[in-house]
């Protein structure tokens, strides 16, 4: 089964090497690998052309193309049935392409397999985000996980049958295109060993624009409904009234917050605790105390960036495109 990787990237000179090297590395070689520059004006295409003697190499630069219409370029430029998607900005593990593709010779083969993503954290900060907001693979249930397109694969055939990948989206757009995917083509394949690792946000700032990126893709896209009430609702209704009970020394308020902030917290501390283990003790608690910061911080961004998201998408309401459930393929 012949095999192109697709890439879209931009800017990415400083990273992309990373990619590339780990791309050349792998023990089953693409047979060809498309990459799409959205116009980047440093040295980005410079560096992915120096890979062509590594293996069959496409480059194609399409100045203002977000990562939908990338994606969808590097797709229809690519000359063979199956497509493995990734992204700038991560490494992967070398049986990455391998494991990628073992469920398309299987007996009843799928037509989308997932791949799994792991956090690549070069600090102490990084390695408590990834805890904090990454799943480990044992959380994850095969039947209704959503790929990122940083791992994925998928016939042709399939990506056509589901239009594509949403060009009218800067973010989340993986998410359609994995909605798409299932509808059209059926359950996933399961590759858990596919691993692209990719590094967490360096920062709360950066972090706070990222999620806030993710909510406003979730608003335009019409995502997450009842995800985003509860949100409004435990910060704006309930934390407030638990606390104001709290203040005025309630016992079941106390020990309602008390198993609130457990509960809110310990899936990150169970996935941090490996890494604390073998930290002095001041940089265990700082990871300790870190995970809410996180949380917190996740959570406010995602309220200020979804209804800028379902403001954009009443104001384009009448644009055919963006009613993407029910299609059919």
């Amino acid at each position: 089964m012949k095999a192109s990787v697709i890439i879209t990237v931009l800017n990415e000179g400083e990273a992309i090497q990373e990619l590339m090297d780990s791309l050349a590395a792998q023990t089953r070689l693409p047979d060809e690998v498309v990459v799409v520059d959205g116009g980047s004006d440093d040295d980005t295409v410079a560096q992915v052309k120096a890979y062509a003697s590594r293996f069959p190499l496409r480059v194609f630069v399409e100045p203002g193309a977000n990562i939908s219409k990338g994606r969808n370029r590097a797709i229809t430029e690519a000359q063979n049935p199956v497509i493995a998607s990734t992204d700038a900005g991560v490494r992967l593990h070398p049986h990455w392409l391998e494991r990628l593709l073992e469920p398309f010779s299987a007996p009843n083969a799928p037509l989308a397999v997932s791949g799994f993503f792991l956090p690549d954290p070069r600090t102490l900060f990084e390695e408590v985000m990834g805890a904090t907001v990454l799943p480990a693979v044992e959380d994850v249930n095969p039947k209704t996980f959503l790929p990122s397109s940083r791992s994925v694969a998928f016939a042709k055939e399939a990506w056509k049958r589901t239009g594509g990948y949403p060009e009218w989206l800067d973010f989340c757009e993986d998410l359609i295109f994995d909605f798409r995917l299932r509808e059209c083509t059926g359950e996933f394949g399961w590759a858990p060993e596919a691993i692209a690792y990719f590094r967490p946000r360096p920062s709360l700032r950066a972090f706070a624009l990222q999620y806030y990126r993710y909510a406003r893709g979730d608003g335009k896209a019409d995502l997450w409904r009842l995800r985003h009430a509860v949100r409004y609702f435990t910060y704006l209704v309930a934390l407030p009234a638990v606390l104001a009970a709290a203040i005025l020394v309630t016992p079941w308020a106390l020990l309602l917050l008390l198993l609130g902030y457990i509960a809110y917290c310990w899936a990150p501390y169970r996935r941090l605790w490996p890494v604390i283990a073998g930290q002095a003790p001041w940089e265990g608690l700082y990871a300790l105390a870190l995970v809410p910061v996180i949380r917190v911080v996740g959570d406010v961004a995602k309220m200020v960036g979804y209804p800028v998201g379902l403001w954009w998408r009443w104001r384009n309401r009448h644009r055919a495109e963006i009613h993407w459930r029910g299609q059919g393929c």
